[in-house]
């Protein structure tokens, strides 16, 4: 028999640190690529510390996430220790959370882009570690556009114009499940990340400003609410309105639209071996009103550590790591998430990856914010009244004119004398 002689002290080093593992809980994803990736960084971790992590399995809705976390929070329970938080959570959940400048210092973020840091800084704590930023952008179909001469669209109407043509052509060609645009339409907090992107790139505001006054009611809201409901049925299907992400993925993906509005993490399904548009995708910039300038939602996850944590120290290095340099880079590469580490966007691995990180890189660093932070624990119906306006919009029962007008005076009874 084989054997390979081990020191003393190795062995008694190993025996040590199996008596000390500890076990962490983790929620860091629902689904596909997402949770995939969280286990492979999860377990190169594991390997790394010696000590174990379990993945909690949580809601993919981010409305039933939230919902789930403040149960958790609420009852000061010690079930998860790392959670995966929304961009716009950090002031709703922040008395919960571990400032991490505690445990690693005031440069903990360094490198990080500095409006994502700021976002996850409340009252000078800093609560939650940037793991991968988000912005809308939009997807095309290169060969369907090169094939009628037509360009990415600059504006809304180029987009409604274009999209409009393509459709009716491929139709008339034979292919009966083309469609124009697809976007994510039904009322939930993905809706009022569209909706914001139509409003802010059409001179309209952005529904509350950072000062906390309510901007919405206004005619060039109205005006794109009113355009965006004409897509509904002719250049969108009829469907869209119950689209989430996914829904809008599947239906381009599958080859039958030729405009999408999604976020970044789908480039890489849609080059998949898979993928039935696999090399026909393009991406750029969101269009705009005539005169504006486009505008991207931000969006992103970030990390943090529960103050009923039994491990708190254990639970902020797993956090570390999962964010780093080494972590966000694989992740980019490998699904094209969206690094928050400046220095990435100039990586060369990355950029060949996924080209446009380096094209789009104003519109990821410039993105709008939803008005989570002056309206603070209130924004959850701040955002729930705007979806539902918008929606009422798109399913025409509502003109822009009166869903605007009727949106400023709930938000008005919601904030009172203020947020």
């Amino acid at each position: 028999m084989n054997s390979k002689w081990i020191p003393a002290i190795a062995l008694a080093g190993l025996a040590a640190q199996q008596a000390h593992a500890e076990e962490l809980t983790i929620s860091c994803g629902a689904v596909g690529a997402e949770l995939q990736l969280c286990e492979e960084g999860v377990n190169a971790w594991e390997e790394k510390t010696g000590h174990s992590v379990d993945i909690v399995s949580t809601p993919n809705s981010s409305t039933e996430r939230l919902s789930f976390y403040q149960q958790i929070l609420s009852a000061q329970s010690s079930d998860i220790d790392v959670m995966q938080i929304d961009v716009i959570w950090p002031g709703l959940l922040a008395n919960h959370l571990v400032d991490l400048k505690d445990q690693l210092g005031d440069d903990v973020a360094e490198g990080h882009f500095e409006a994502i840091v700021e976002n996850n800084t409340v009252d000078g704590r800093m609560v939650a570690m940037p793991w991968f930023t988000d912005a809308g952008v939009l997807y095309y179909r290169k060969d369907l556009l090169e094939k009628y001469d037509a360009e990415p669209p600059e504006t809304w109407q180029e987009l409604t114009e274009t999209a409009r043509r393509i459709k009716q052509a491929e139709r008339e060609a034979g292919n009966e499940d083309m469609w124009g645009y697809v976007f994510q339409g039904r009322a939930y907090e993905g809706l009022t990340c569209n909706a914001l992107e139509w409003i802010a790139s059409s001179g309209g505001g952005t529904l509350i400003d950072s000062d906390g006054e309510i901007t919405i009611d206004n005619e060039q809201a109205a005006e794109v609410l009113d355009l965006a409901a004409t897509w509904i049925g002719d250049i969108s299907p009829e469907g869209a309105l119950n689209y989430t992400e996914e829904q809008a993925r599947g239906i381009f993906q599958s080859g039958d639209a030729v405009f999408m509005r999604n976020w970044p993490y789908a480039w890489s399904l849609a080059q998949s071996e898979e993928s039935e548009v696999r090399d026909k995708v393009g991406v750029v910039a969101l269009p705009h009103g005539e005169g504006n300038e486009s505008a991207a939602t931000l969006g992103g996850w970030n990390l943090a550590v529960s103050r009923y944590s039994e491990n708190p120290e254990l639970a902020v290095d797993l956090v570390q790591y999962l964010t780093s340099k080494k972590e966000q880079k694989r992740r980019a590469i490998e699904a094209s998430y969206n690094p928050t580490i400046d220095a990435l966007y100039q990586d060369e691995e990355v950029i060949e990856a996924v080209p446009f990180f380096k094209t789009l890189y104003p519109a990821f660093t410039n993105a709008v914010a939803r008005p989570s932070a002056p309206t603070g624990d209130k924004y959850n119906r701040v955002s729930n009244s705007f979806f539902n306006a918008v929606h009422n919009v798109l399913s025409g029962n509502q003109s822009g004119a009166e869903a605007v007008s009727q949106l400023d005076s709930e938000l008005s009874r919601i904030k009172r004398r203020r947020w």
